[in-house]
């Protein structure tokens, strides 16, 4: 019995190619592909009121273009189909958007250059609902798990992320629902944690851990 799949990246070339990757397996059937995080919970939804139904497995892109990202359609999703799975197919490493993306409900993440073969067992695997990382994914989680002093909330990797965009306090704070004065006590925490005194070095050695992109 085939694996039923549904893509979801904003790039149409892309998904072509893995789509023929994927296709190319007889354990594989892809139902449907889109482009955007609202279009895939649309379709999902759709799905879910025919014949034969919703797909065992959605491969997620993070990074969506427009409207709502990968995280939080992932989130989403999860809540309204619990029983549909979710692989994070990314380029991103960055481990906000690991962490992210498995607290939101995805059951595994791998990268996008992975070997063909990874990349079919992969699929296999959390169609089954087994948890499956790329080896690289792996070790950034230990390192996480190794140093917990170092390793930022999912809260600090956000407020560090709006930062990343240039940002000021005020407008982290809006963005994010929370007060300024919480911003600035996270900001004290990140400071101690990454060991530095600005927020254009927090910036800096950020990403260079590839705690954020």
């Amino acid at each position: 019995m085939s694996n039923r799949i549904m893509m979801v990246d904003d790039h149409p070339v892309v998904r072509a190619g893995l789509r023929a990757l994927l296709e190319a397996d007889e354990g594989i059937e892809v139902i449907a592909e889109v482009g955007t995080g609202d279009e895939a919970l649309r379709v999902l939804d759709e799905l879910a009121a025919s014949s034969p139904g919703l797909p065992d497995l959605v491969l997620m892109d993070l990074n969506l273009g427009d409207g709502i990202g990968g995280i939080e359609t992932t989130r989403t999703l999860r809540e309204r189909h619990p029983g549909v799975q979710v692989l994070a197919v990314t380029t991103f490493d960055a481990e906000a958007d690991i962490v992210g993306a498995l607290e939101a409900g995805a059951t595994g993440y791998v990268l996008k250059d992975s070997p063909t073969e990874a990349l079919i067992d992969a699929v296999s695997e959390a169609a089954a609902g087994r948890s499956i990382l790329s080896p690289e994914v792996q070790q950034r989680l230990v390192r996480r798990m190794t140093s917990p002093h170092s390793a930022l909330s999912p809260r600090e990797s956000e407020i560090l992320e709006a930062l990343a965009t240039g940002a000021t306090n005020r407008e982290v704070a809006k963005r994010l629902f929370i007060s300024e004065s919480t911003v600035k006590t996270h900001l004290v925490h990140l400071y101690d944690k990454l060991g530095v005194d600005s927020r254009t070095a927090a910036i800096r050695v950020a990403r260079e851990r590839r705690l954020i992109r």
